[in-house]
């Protein structure tokens, strides 16, 4: 008799496609059975990725505290960070031809270093992505009250919007939480839905990108060599440490682009369509918002006055431009962060349902379930939206709640999408000889391979993980605890991530004693993962 925890779907790993599609074939033969529709295009697993990282969301929240942490040469973390995340794409998009499965970070971890540590990686992602779910929601108090001030509801439209401010972080998590049920909604309505949603919020995304830049660098105020000066900077200590506070700006934006490999289960012939989205959507961010970031200071009325690290990007847009074209394009903004929010559960949810379904969490079989009639996991939607929705609510009026969590959420990301790439590189190093296996088409033929460059540039991605991850920890009064007068904020990403693993901890090895070794389908529960088996063998 099967244990109440055991795995729902390694069981029917040899359950027999019929005249299923070769889509459904291919889900069948890495051993589980298609229960999600397969409503993802190629253009929807683009958008997916490109709304997680979603550059009018992410580069609007955080572009005033870079500027004033780092000032005008903050712009440098950006193609640091571009480069390093780069690195990691890559070798995601190998691991995304080879086990196109929903929950990919959780799975590609398991099948590389065994299911306990896989357990351990994906644990970490969904706590950072059901947070990152809070802080993109949240993004819409740097957006609304710039367009009509009727939406700074706490305190009224005189009150500071601004997100350091008690009334405007109060305001955030109102606006925050009305933006979370209808994401929830378009989340358990249809597959369809969500990918119509997501595309067409980056659609617009991409025009308001591309006629926001042509505005700014048309309206010049100075050149863009001020990127060679700290010119803004407001920090008072040597300007190394302030550079690297800044840098979570740039590592807040490009992360996510994994989404193109959560939703690998809904897309069609995801070993062709989702590496090349996963790079993709990594590039085409990478490149806009650098353009974005440079039109910003280049069109800014000042860099001294103090408006810009206090109300970012959108006192640019509507002091340049006036007060009409100003706020049309901050409502493709507003579009935008919609788009991105609703990416990111969606995202979380895939990881909830992908652990759910090998009984690796709590409440697995209802998490698990799969509408026939959506083709959606209601549950681990729902879940997600919950969760992201308490993590606002426990921090309403903290003035540090969008910095803290922003580098908190990036932070755990980090680690999850180490859990990763370090394994990954252990066994690119086992196997230098035969070559790590990597996906095969239906003829046999091999996918996205790094090839002969796997190794160094696997190993660079691991080094800097590892390194951006320690600077998103550290504990910067200016990042976690803005009045400086609690030490318990100053260190609570140590705290909280220290206390996010030893409940996992916990709850992992009652449920291993109790139940045994999670089994995933081809997967080995100890470390000694045989990834020499060839590909065709999984193709």
């Amino acid at each position: 008799m099967r244990s109440p925890e055991a795995p729902l779907h390694a069981p029917r790993a040899t359950t027999s496609t019929g005249s299923a599609g070769p889509d459904t074939q291919d889900t069948a033969r890495i051993g589980y059975e298609q229960e999600l529709h397969r409503g993802v295009g190629s253009f929807s697993s683009f958008a997916a990725g490109f709304s997680f990282v979603s550059i009018l969301t992410t580069v609007f929240q955080l572009f005033g505290l870079g500027f004033g942490l780092g000032g005008a040469a903050f712009f440098w973390a950006w193609p640091l960070v571009f480069g390093g995340q780069l690195l990691v794409a890559l070798n995601f998009a190998q691991l995304a031809a080879r086990w196109p499965i929903s929950g990919a970070i959780f799975q590609w971890s398991s099948r590389l270093a065994g299911s306990r540590f896989g357990w351990f990686t994906g644990w970490t992602m969904i706590i950072g992505q059901t947070l990152t779910v809070a802080v993109a929601a949240i993004a819409v108090q740097a957006v609304l009250p710039a367009i009509w001030s009727g939406f700074q509801i706490v305190g009224g439209a005189g009150a500071d919007p601004s997100l350091a401010s008690a009334t405007g972080a109060a305001n955030a998590v109102v606006l925050g939480l009305v933006m979370l049920v209808v994401t929830t909604v378009v989340n358990i309505t249809s597959v369809r839905l969500m990918a119509r949603v997501t595309s067409f919020g980056v659609l617009i995304e991409i025009v308001g990108v591309v006629v926001l830049i042509g505005a700014l660098f048309l309206l010049p105020h100075r050149s863009a060599s001020v990127v060679f000066t700290s010119v803004g900077s407001s920090s008072t200590e040597p300007y190394v440490f302030a550079f690297l506070a800044s840098s979570l700006m740039a590592a807040y934006v490009m992360v996510g682009f994994d989404s193109a490999g959560e939703l690998a289960e809904e897309t069609h012939n995801p070993r062709r369509t989702t590496p090349k989205t996963i790079v993709r959507a990594l590039t085409v961010s990478g490149l806009g918002g650098g353009l974005l970031i440079i039109g910003a200071l280049v069109a800014a009325p000042s860099l001294t006055n103090g408006k810009l690290a206090t109300q970012g990007l959108a006192w640019v847009i509507t002091s340049t431009l006036g007060e009409v074209a100003g706020r049309l394009l901050l409502c493709t903004v507003a579009v935008a962060v919609f788009a991105c929010t609703l990416a990111v559960q969606t995202a979380g949810a895939r990881m909830v349902f992908s652990m759910a379904r090998e009984g690796a969490l709590p409440f697995h079989r209802t998490l698990a379930k799969v509408s026939p009639r959506t083709g959606t996991p209601i549950a681990a939607s729902i879940v997600v939206g919950v969760g992201a929705g308490l993590a606002l609510a426990v921090n309403i009026g903290q003035s540090a709640i969008f910095t803290a969590l922003s580098s908190l959420c990036i932070a755990m990301l980090y680690l999850a999408y180490l859990g990763v790439t370090g394994p990954l590189l252990v066994q690119r190093i086992r196997l230098r000889r035969e070559g790590f296996p990597t996906g095969v088409d239906e003829d046999g033929k091999p996918l996205f391979t790094l090839g002969r460059w796997g190794i160094p540039l696997n190993a660079l991605a691991v080094a800097f993980q590892i390194g951006m991850a320690v600077n998103l920890i550290w504990p910067r009064p200016e990042i976690y605890d803005l009045t400086g007068n609690s030490w318990w904020l100053q260190y609570s990403a140590l705290l909280f991530i220290g206390g996010v693993l030893l409940v996992g901890w916990a709850w992992s090895s009652w449920r291993h004693r109790a139940h045994g070794p999670l089994t995933l389908a081809h997967v080995p529960t100890t470390a000694a993962v045989p990834t020499a088996v060839p590909a065709a063998a999984e193709a």
